[in-house]
Parts: C-alpha cells; structure tokens; sequence
C-alpha cells in the first residue's frame, strides 16, 4: 500500500507556501516539516529588507559610513550574488533594489528619467567592498537585497533538512519557487503546470517532475499597463527600466538557486536570454512578448 501524501500550508517570505511530503498521517507530516518550515523562517528573519534586525538592514543602514561583519552563511551568500552578477555581464545585480523607490507596480505612473539618473547611481555590485572583516557599502544610500534568490536559498535549505529526515517523496513550495525532494509515492513524477503570463488561471504546460527545482520569472506577477503598454517588476540594473522580451521563462535545474536566478537572468538578457539559458545547459520554457513559445528538454532527469 502506498503511504499518502500530505501538504502542510504555511505563509513566509509574503507568498503562500506549502509542503507536500509521504507520511502516515497528517500528524506524522507536520512534525517532519516543522523543522524545514523554522529553517524558511529562520531565513527569512536573517535577510529580509523588511526587518531592522536582519543582516540585510544593517549592512543597508552601514552603506557610507563603515563595514559590517558577516557570518559564512551571508559570505557565502555574497559570493553566489558574485557569481551571478558575473555570469550575466552585470545584469543580476543585487544592489538594484533601489530602483524600486522609482517604480511602484500598483500605480500606473512612470518615474522621472532624472529619478532613475540618481538611483542608478547608487548600483554597482562591482563597487562593493568584501573581505574577512565583512562588507561595505562604499556610497550612502547603497542597498543590497538577496530577494533575487532568497526564496529559492531557503526552499534548498528546506528540502535538504527534509531528506535528512528521511523524506523521500514531495517537495517544498516557496510561492513557486519549487525544490522537489523526490517523485510520488509510487514514482510517477509529479505533474506541474505552468502558468498562461495572460490567463490568471489558464495552463500553457504540464511538466514532469521527480527532482531538482522548477521556477518561473514572468511580467505577470507585479506589472502596470500604461498607454498600452506592459512595465513589469524586472528592472535592468543599467537602464532602470523594465524588460520586455519575455512573458515569462521557467527553468529546471537541480537546485532551486540556480533555477530561480537562470530565469531571472534569461528575462533580464531579453533577446539573448535563450543563448545563455542554453549555454548554462538548462532546460526551459520561455514564452516572448508575442506569445511564441519555446521549449528545452523540461523533464527532469
């Protein structure tokens, strides 16, 4: 007999999330997610920009004025933001939160260019100092935010401690952003839909899971339409403006991070997001501006 599966719903991170796991009773699951859920949470408390205790807001607050020491976990975290702000020629950036002070999703209002002049002033991962002693924000009113691949951080996190529980079925659902920790409990895959970027309830896809991550960058999760015109949440570091190209681009990859940040990059690359997604060896579907759709080997492995 096939043991069931159980989802265990929490919010963290300001997304609905879940737990699906095998266990015998729903008593059973929720005591092995706890401890995932603490480590979401736990995440979440370390770098949100959003608490004036986490790391985050005091790195944040330090910016012009002297370093802040870090711990591995948040070195570690600065050296993957290296990596990827390498890897994309400077375009997944994570002191580009400032832009957000320009841009308000639930307005329809375009900033100032002399706004966005003074805001893309203040980005430049390549600007900020690291070492042992810790990291430093060279100009006042610098930030950096981890939100580029913090969820995604923490669903790795989750599933991890899931396995080392001894789950072998399920996976861990961060608003999205999916980390699988293996197939069903009678090793189908797990099937995922993809989300239509133009039908809030509408499928374009269906994708077989068993492990590794799936996730989703698109223009439809905080956007505003001016004049016929879409202007989503991607914000190109260099320009300040929102990108166009995609709707939206799901990737599958082993871990969560990867995914999560290859997307990101693919829809901030616009044209030449394909070129990289397959030169990174990853397998995805993307959906452009005019809603053609492409396709890479989307089966996990």
């Amino acid at each position: 007999m096939v043991a069931p599966v159980f989802g265990i719903g929490f919010v963290a991170m300001a997304s609905q999330c879940q737990i699906r796991i095998c266990a015998t009773d729903r008593k059973a699951a929720r005591k092995l997610a706890q401890p995932a859920i603490d480590e979401i949470r736990r995440i979440e408390t370390s770098y949100s920009r959003y608490r004036a205790d986490s790391v985050v807001s005091r790195i944040n607050a330090a910016a012009g004025k002297h370093r802040v020491a870090c711990d591995e976990e948040t070195s570690a975290l600065f050296g993957y933001a290296d990596t990827l702000f390498k890897a994309s020629d400077g375009l997944f950036d994570i002191t580009s939160g400032v832009l957000r002070r320009a841009w308000d999703f639930r307005v329809a209002r375009l900033p100032a260019p002399e706004t966005l002049d003074v805001l893309c002033a203040l980005i430049g991962w390549g600007q900020v100092q690291r070492d042992s002693l810790g990291v430093f924000l060279p100009k006042a009113g610098m930030e950096i935010d981890f939100g580029g691949f913090g969820k995604e951080y923490a669903a790795d996190r989750a599933a991890a401690i899931l396995a080392d529980r001894g789950a072998q079925f399920g996976y861990v659902n961060l608003g999205g952003d999916m980390r699988f920790i293996g197939p069903r409990p009678d090793g189908r895959p797990w099937i995922i839909g993809i989300q239509d970027p133009r039908r809030k309830n509408g499928v374009i896809a269906s994708i077989p899971v068993s492990c590794g991550s799936l996730t989703t960058s698109g223009d439809y999760e905080r956007f505003f339409e001016l004049d016929g015109r879409r202007y989503c949440h991607l914000l190109d570091p260099i320009s300040g403006w929102p990108v166009r190209h995609w709707r939206s681009v799901s990737v599958v990859a082993p871990l969560a991070v990867a995914s999560g940040s290859y997307s990101s990059i693919a829809m901030l690359k616009q044209s030449e997001g394909l070129n990289f997604l397959d030169g990174a060896n990853m397998a995805y579907l993307a959906v452009d501006n005019r809603g053609n759709m492409f396709r890479r080997d989307l089966s996990s492995q």
